[in-house]
């Protein structure tokens, strides 16, 4: 299985130490071993890494070859930038905390180390980093979307590190849960290039259809399984094309069928390709162009997928998620016949 390595870091700063509280802006996590432990980074502070243990696979593989990544149709919806998920146990906190005494420029090390001490070691709400329920739990840390890094959203799991008893559900929205795991598998479907298939091939001509189609091959039902290791926890996220949907780059055009939208055929493919003898037919998907492009410029002619996204889990819950979408753009050329025998 694939193991990603999300992590939420940042530098020592004055707000964090005036806090008086733990912050995962400058996280505690067991690093990329799950052993605990520290880094530094060239902003000279010490950092401390809590790392997602979620893994993923492919339709049952262990890896492929990701083309693109999906849009969701709904523009209000993304997959979550981070989550709350079961860090480290409470060895692993208190080797993580005193790591960041090995790296204690200005002091700040020992600073903010004295500081998550008397979080979690004085009674202030723990007691000796809760050494004496080793094995009955564990602690919970916000964890970033590999995906997502940069969105802004990524640092909203800014909660210090929770305690959670083994088999508990912690009381937090952003706590890992089989639809966050359906959300973020959502975001690992490898999904296909959308090159498609024309006739004629290179430049097209003014009032004669092009044909369009894609591929049968590429364009099948996808599954991504995310799973958090050792709980049984798990959720498949499935995802079925649905339609082609072409846009010609143009306002001088016209599709076929007029939606622009071309259906899925029952054996998978788009559309139909282009034979000899049906230069007079119509196109079960295509585009008509009725302007020539200029010499020093093309269409962008793009086209489009759209796949139903269904989600199901190892507790029994499921759904449907927002449509994706996924397109890509190619350059088309039309040139003018002046006239044309039909």
């Amino acid at each position: 299985m694939r193991k990603v390595t999300g992590r939420i870091t940042a530098s020592v700063t004055a707000t964090l130490v005036l806090a008086g509280l733990p912050a995962s802006a400058y996280a505690i996590g067991p690093g990329g071993t799950g052993k605990g432990g520290s880094e530094t980074d060239s902003s000279g502070a010490g950092q401390i890494h809590a790392e997602t243990k979620v893994q993923t696979t492919v339709n049952g593989r262990t890896s492929t070859a990701k083309t693109g990544t999906l849009y969701s149709a709904d523009s209000n919806w993304t997959p979550p930038a981070c989550w709350y998920e079961p860090a480290f146990s409470p060895k692993e906190l208190k080797k993580s905390v005193g790591n960041l005494r090995k790296y204690n420029p200005f002091g700040l090390g020992n600073m903010v180390a004295d500081m998550y001490d008397g979080y979690y070691k004085d009674g202030k709400p723990y007691e000796d980093y809760n050494l004496d329920k080793q094995g009955e739990g564990m602690f919970w840390a916000g964890v970033v979307n590999p995906n997502r890094e940069d969105d802004p959203e990524a640092t909203s799991c800014d909660k210090a590190p929770f305690w959670v008893d083994k088999a508990d559900t912690p009381d937090e929205p952003l706590a890992l849960s089989p639809e966050i795991l359906a959300e973020y598998a959502y975001d690992e479907l490898p999904v296909p290039g959308t090159e498609i298939e024309a006739a004629p091939a290179g430049k097209s001509t003014v009032n004669l259809p092009t044909w369009i189609w894609l591929n049968k091959a590429k364009f099948k039902k996808v599954s991504v399984t995310a799973s958090l290791p050792g709980t049984g926890l798990s959720a498949t996220t499935t995802a079925e094309p649905v339609s082609l949907h072409i846009d010609p780059g143009t306002e001088d055009a016209d599709t076929f069928p007029a939606s622009g939208n071309c259906r899925i055929n029952a054996d998978g493919s788009i559309g139909e390709a282009y034979a000899k003898g049906k230069s007079k037919d119509t196109p079960p998907c295509g585009v008509n162009f009725l302007r020539a492009t200029d010499a020093s410029a093309a269409y962008e002619l793009k086209a489009t997928i759209t796949w139903k996204i269904s989600w199901t889990s190892t507790t029994g819950e499921g759904d449907d998620l927002p449509d994706g979408t996924y397109g890509s753009t190619q350059d088309v050329t039309v040139q003018e016949i002046q006239s044309i025998n039909r």
